[in-house]
Formats: structure tokens, C-alpha cells, sequence
């Protein structure tokens, strides 16, 4: 089966989670495509999907929402799997508690209408560069550090579920 690993990014950091998944699936026997969600030119191709995107104010960036839009009937006759990378991880102190609390926000966001088989939520990686003055005011007055906070064993873990449940089906 051909599984899309599709994803929006800003920066890159969700591209290299998108990566990831690939090579886990591939590892179970599956034959992943990773793709930018803009540069997908036949979804009728692929037998299952896992699509994210990276959060910019608790939302996927466009190009994914598009995707998802645009796809949605295609989507709900075939396995769906959601990802979103953000900063939960880069949090400290008592607002490390609002990191995963994001996930609702984020699914309510999507196109009304997606079916999918379950989401999560995985940290990125959140450099100084890539935040306006006030942003990084913020993002500090926040207690947020910056850094690369992806969870390599959590997305390894995912992706092993998800191949293990195409392989069942």
C-alpha cells in the first residue's frame, strides 16, 4: 500500500518529523511518499495518508488546511492519520501544562468533516530567528527555551502504530 507522508512547514522542522514517519513505515514494509501537502498531484494514488503540518497560532498553516479542504471526500474513504508539530516542549515551569492542551485547539481548526484514526502533537524545533521582537518577548516571557525539542522515540513509537495497523487491515 502507498501511504502519503504529507506536510506543511515553515521552517523545516516538521518536514524532518514527516521524514521520520516515512522511514519508519518503510522500516514495517509499507511504501511511504513523503511530499510537501502543495506539491501533491494525484491523492487518488495513495491507499492511506498521514498528514500535519507545523502550528502557527494554535492553526496548521494553509497549504495543509487546503489540502485537507480540498481532499476531504477522498480522505473519508480511506485510513487517515494527523500530525501537528509545535512548541509544547520548548515550555518550562507552570506553563509547560498549556503545551498539550494545544491539541484540541489545533483539531477544532481543521476542515469540518476530517476522519482520522488519531492525532499527536509533537514538539519542533524554535530558533530566535524565527520570531519578531515581540514574539520572542513573549515566547520568553513564557518561560520558553529555544532549541530542537523532537521526540525521536515518540515519532519512531507513532509510526510503528500506524504501520502496524495498515499491515492488520
Amino acid at each position: 500500500m502507498d501511504v502519503l507522508v504529507g506536510y506543511a512547514t515553515a521552517h523545516g522542522s516538521t518536514r524532518g518529523v514527516a521524514e521520520r514517519l516515512a522511514v519508519g513505515l518503510g522500516r514495517a514494509g509499507l511504501k511511504a511518499d513523503v511530499r510537501p501537502l502543495e506539491a501533491v498531484d494525484d491523492a487518488d494514488a495513495y491507499g492511506a495518508f498521514v498528514l500535519g503540518s507545523a502550528v502557527h497560532n494554535q492553526t496548521w498553516l494553509a497549504p495543509a488546511r487546503k489540502f485537507v479542504r480540498e481532499n476531504l471526500d477522498l480522505l473519508a474513504s480511506r485510513p487517515v492519520w494527523i500530525y501537528s508539530v509545535g512548541m509544547p516542549g520548548a515550555l518550562r515551569g507552570p506553563w509547560k501544562r498549556l503545551g498539550p492542551m494545544q491539541a484540541p485547539v489545533i483539531v477544532r481548526s481543521l476542515p469540518a468533516g476530517l476522519s482520522y484514526r488519531s492525532h499527536e502533537l509533537f514538539s519542533g524545533v524554535i530558533r530566535a530567528s524565527q520570531l519578531p521582537l515581540g514574539g520572542r518577548i513573549r515566547f520568553r516571557l513564557l518561560g520558553g527555551r529555544y532549541g530542537d525539542f523532537r521526540d525521536w522515540a515518540a515519532i519512531d513509537g507513532w509510526a510503528a502504530g500506524i504501520a502496524a495497523e495498515l499491515l492488520r487491515a
